[in-house]
Parts: structure tokens; C-alpha cells; sequence
């Protein structure tokens, strides 16, 4: 096995390995949840037609699969990443009408979201968690860094360590607001692409703004906490 430049995955400890002329992507992970998550969705999207790496080895903190071709949505032109996101969203909706894993963690506990955030003294936001949608397979960080394109074609979908059973308008409704951050024309492009009721959409987006507060406050760095911030107190009706 020959060592190489990480080419794939957003996320520390990955690498690009060679085994018998073939390259691979090992990734070595701590968090043993994380890992197992990762693992159970691999296998179950094997044949899923959605292009996600095939798992070639699993060991106790470590992942070996294969390299997936493609670039990240916004490595492009910011209209080029708007129709690339709005293509993703196809395979998202597919991915939802998938028999989620068993081995999946839950959803994440959404009341005590909201309960750290206001203990955390962030800024005041209109909170009403939504009724919950059937729980579906879900991805759990759909977006830019972990969604491959050549062109306007989607590539792949990696990094499946969060994935999970979850709400699945949630799930686009995370992708759609964190998106739309960049561009606000986003937000839009990938609730049409899936197929979804903007307004049931949109009723989740201060449950992301609070999961994303309480994020920075704890990791940093400090700036992208101000931003966030002053962003919040502006927040339309809170």
C-alpha cells in the first residue's frame, strides 16, 4: 500500500492510499459512532444508484473506499454551483425514499437544541419545531464540500459519518438554509429541485441557525461567531 495527498473527504485524517495499482481513500475516525454510521450507510447504498464510495475495508477507527471522481459544488462558478445543487437534489429525495439502516444513530433531539441554545444566551429566534415527517435515511451534511460534480453531472456524495434517521424536509431544509448563505438564490433552487413545500421548509431553518450558533460558540473561530450572530438578531419576526 503506497501513501498519497488526500484527494477526498472535507474532513481531517483522510488520505489517499494505493492498493495492488488501485487508488483508495482511507479515513481514520475517533468517534466509534461516527464510524459505524459511516459503515452501515455504505453498505446499504451499495447498489442504491446513488454514486456514494464503495466500502472495500472496515476496521476498528478506520475506513478504506474507493476514490470517487469529481470536484466540489462550488469549485465552479457561483450559477454553476446553483444548477449543481439543484441537481443534487434528486439524488437527496432518493436517498429519503431508501429503508434507512438499522444501525443508523437517531435524529438529532431538536427540543434540547433549542433548550442549550437559549441557556447559551444566543439571539432571540422564532423556534417551533415542525411535526415530524416519517423517519428516512438521511445524509446529515448535504452540501458543497461533500458532494462531487464534473460539470453540471453529480459525481458522488461522500462523507457519511453523520448520516442518521431523521426527519427528512429537516435534512433539506439544513442543506437548503446552509446553502443559501453563500447565495440566497439557493435556498430556492434546491427546494424546487426536490419537489417540496418552500413554506414546511422553511419552518426549520431557526432550529439549523441555532445548531450552527451553538457550533461556533463552542469551536470558533470567534469571527464566524460575530457574523453569525449579527445575522440572528436581523432574523425576520424573532
Amino acid at each position: 500500500m503506497r501513501d498519497g495527498a488526500m484527494r477526498q473527504g472535507a474532513v481531517g485524517h483522510v488520505r489517499q492510499v494505493t492498493r495492488d495499482g488501485r487508488s483508495l481513500v482511507e479515513k481514520r475516525m475517533a468517534d466509534a459512532v461516527r464510524h459505524d454510521a459511516e459503515v452501515a450507510a455504505l453498505r446499504a447504498l451499495r447498489g442504491s444508484g446513488i454514486p456514494a464510495p464503495q466500502l472495500v475495508e472496515a476496521a476498528p477507527g478506520s475506513i478504506l473506499m474507493s476514490m470517487m471522481p469529481g470536484e466540489r459544488l462550488d469549485a465552479g462558478s457561483v450559477d454553476l454551483r446553483l444548477e449543481r445543487l439543484e441537481a443534487s437534489m434528486v439524488l437527496l429525495r432518493r436517498l429519503h425514499a431508501l429503508e434507512p439502516p438499522a444501525a443508523l444513530p437517531p435524529a438529532p433531539d431538536d427540543a434540547a437544541i433549542v433548550r442549550r441554545y437559549r441557556d447559551a444566551g444566543g439571539p432571540p429566534l422564532p423556534f417551533v419545531v415542525p411535526e415530524p415527517s416519517p423517519p428516512a435515511f438521511c445524509h446529515g451534511d448535504w452540501g458543497d464540500g461533500n458532494v462531487l460534480a464534473i460539470g453540471s453531472r453529480v459525481t458522488a456524495v461522500l462523507d457519511w459519518e453523520k448520516s442518521h434517521r431523521g426527519d427528512p424536509v429537516r435534512e433539506l431544509s439544513r442543506a437548503a438554509w446552509g446553502a443559501a448563505r453563500k447565495d440566497p438564490r439557493s435556498f430556492d433552487a434546491m427546494v424546487r429541485g426536490y419537489g417540496a413545500d418552500a413554506e414546511h421548509v422553511r419552518a426549520w431553518t431557526p432550529i439549523h441557525a441555532a445548531e450552527l450558533w451553538l457550533w461556533f460558540a463552542h469551536a470558533g473561530p470567534p469571527e464566524y461567531l460575530e457574523q453569525l450572530t449579527a445575522e440572528l438578531r436581523a432574523w425576520p419576526s424573532a
